[in-house]
Order: structure tokens, then sequence, then C-alpha cells
């Protein structure tokens, strides 16, 4: 392996706007360390926290100049020593990165890297990592969720509301989403929820708890909680919680709402997660890729050169219609 080959990488050298994101041609190809795997880039999932950590506003900033992206679908081009669960030419995706995913190659744990069946494509390959694990990490191992509880995926139509919808679905939970849209709601539906609502309609609140019987939810995944928080807590079933997964901001609740039906509200960041835990939810998506149930819903495509666009869209656009993904 000729240590002077270039590849095409977006690098972030200041935080900013998405204007920051810029395509450089000449990056050197990483080498893989011990236990790591270099894999030749065909498609790379666009996550809300990669806009949040570009911009300068999350908790954790990375050194710059630096390349994003953690969720990566390809070949393996090569592995460092002391790799035994994939080769060259093995089809793979990632659950993280250490060099960074919006690039043409791109080196991985070897723990992070794990098989893409074939009945998925490269572009749903990059639509696993973050979107599943978080889903599960706030399904499973925040809220604790059982079959036959009610679960309210507050957002079902982007990455991980649809992954959410369909691990609530498997895991025997009754599946009400929301979206932005009708296509959204759409998706939600064909992706596990048994109802659907429009969040943008006067009144959709009430039509939940109705669907409910007046009981309220069980729990709920909220991708927009500095929205959506105090509304939740009024929705919930005694005993419910919210797990939050996203928020642009800051929200009032009364902590009343709280007492009144002994809920609980909880954050949801996959970076906590032990390899324990990440080794049981790979395991529940590999037999939900066997059985079919596990299928991402891929949206708009993109590029690589026009990564700063996909960053606008993601936060802007006016509901999401599957996850993003750029495409090398």
């Amino acid at each position: 392996m000729s240590v002077s080959r270039l590849m095409r990488a977006i690098r972030v050298s200041e935080f900013g706007a998405p204007s920051v994101l810029r395509l450089c041609p000449d990056v050197p190809v990483p080498q893989p360390g011990p236990r790591q795997v270099l894999i030749r880039v065909r498609a790379c999932g666009v996550n809300p926290v990669e806009t949040y950590i570009r911009s300068g506003s999350y908790a954790r900033k990375p050194s710059l100049p630096y390349t994003p992206g953690s969720d990566v679908a390809g070949v393996v081009d090569a592995v460092g020593e002391g790799v035994t669960a994939v080769k060259a030419g093995d089809r793979v995706f990632t659950t993280a990165t250490e060099s960074g995913g919006y690039a043409e190659y791109a080196v991985a744990a070897d723990d992070c890297v794990h098989k893409l069946p074939d009945a998925l494509d490269f572009t749903q390959g990059a639509a696993i990592g973050v979107p599943y694990f978080t889903a599960y990490r706030a399904l499973v191992h925040k809220a604790h969720a059982k079959a036959g509880e009610t679960v309210l995926i507050h957002g079902a139509s982007g990455g991980v509301g649809v992954a959410a919808c369909q691990l609530s679905r498997a895991l025997g939970l009754r599946v009400l989403g929301t979206a932005g849209t009708s296509e959204g709601m759409k998706l939600a539906l064909s992706n596990g929820a048994h109802l659907a609502f429009n969040h943008r309609e006067e009144g959709y609140a009430d039509k939940i708890t109705e669907a409910t019987g007046g009981q309220g939810v069980d729990v709920i995944v909220e991708m927009l909680s500095n929205v959506n928080l105090s509304k939740d807590l009024q929705l919930l079933a005694y005993g419910g919680r919210v797990t939050v997964i996203g928020s642009r901001g800051s929200i009032e609740i009364n902590p009343r709402d709280t007492m009144a039906k002994e809920s609980s509200i909880m954050g949801v960041a996959l970076f906590f997660s032990t390899p324990e835990e990440k080794k049981e939810c790979a395991a529940l998506l590999f037999a939900g890729m066997e059985a079919g149930w596990l299928r991402p819903a891929v949206g708009p495509q993109y590029p690589l050169e026009k990564a700063a666009q996909a960053h606008h869209d993601i936060i802007q656009s006016p509901g999401a219609a599957g996850k993003i993904v750029l495409t090398m």
C-alpha cells in the first residue's frame, strides 16, 4: 500500500456555517493501525449532530482541522494488525470512524465495523449507524420499553424516526408517529407506525390522546425537545418516559407535569454506550436485517462536494423524508 495515495475529503478548518465544509482534493489516504480497518467509502450518512459539531455549539468539539462523519458504508480496502472479523473486499458499514466519513477513504476501529448484508445497498448501509443504535438505546436501554406499551415517535420520518418505528414495531409496541408533511406521514406508516399525525396541524396532540383512549403514551422518542417537551409531558400516561434525542435550544416546562404522572425525562447520547450495550444492539439489528424488518429509508442523496448543501437541508427542510446520505 503506497503512502502517497491521495483522496478527496471534506475538511473543516473553523467552526461556523455550512460553508466551512470545504472539499479538499489532495488529502492523504489514512493508514489503518492495529485493530483498525481502512474502508473505501461508497456512502456516508449525514446526522443532525454533525451540524451542531460543525457550528461549534456542541459540548464536545473535535480539534481542527477535521473531517466529519461516522456512518460510512463501503468496501474494506485493508486491515491493520489483529483484525479478524472482516477482510479486504468485504462490504461493511460503521457506527463510528477515526478519520471521518465525508471522504473517499475512512479508517474505523474494528469493533465499529460490521458486515453489510447483500440485501442492503451502500446508501442503506450508511443509514444504519447513528440512527438505529440511537433508537435502540432510547427504547431499550433508557426507556425500557416493553411489548404492549404505546410509543410516540415525535419526528418519525427522519433517520432516527424511521429506525425507531421499525424497532418499536419489532419489539411489539403500539407505534404512533408524527411528521411535518403528508409524505413523511406515509413514510412513518410504511415503516411500522400504526397511526401517523401531522405535527404542524392545530390540535394534533389531542388526536394522539384520543388515539390512546385518553390514557396517554408510555414512551416518547423526542427529536425536537426544545419545541415539544412541555407538550410531551402532558401526552404521557402514568409512569411515562420521554427520551430526548434532539434539541436545538431551550424550553420552559412545568415540573408539576412530571409529578402528575410520576413521569421521567431522560437524555440519550450514543457516546456513553458501553461495549456490551453496543454488542447487544448490533445482535438485534443483525436479526432485523436477516428477518427483513430492518430496511433503512434513504432520502435525499448528495455528492461529496455538496456536503454544505446537505448540512443546510437537514436543518432547514420543512419535513424529513428518510435519511440524508452523501455518495462518493
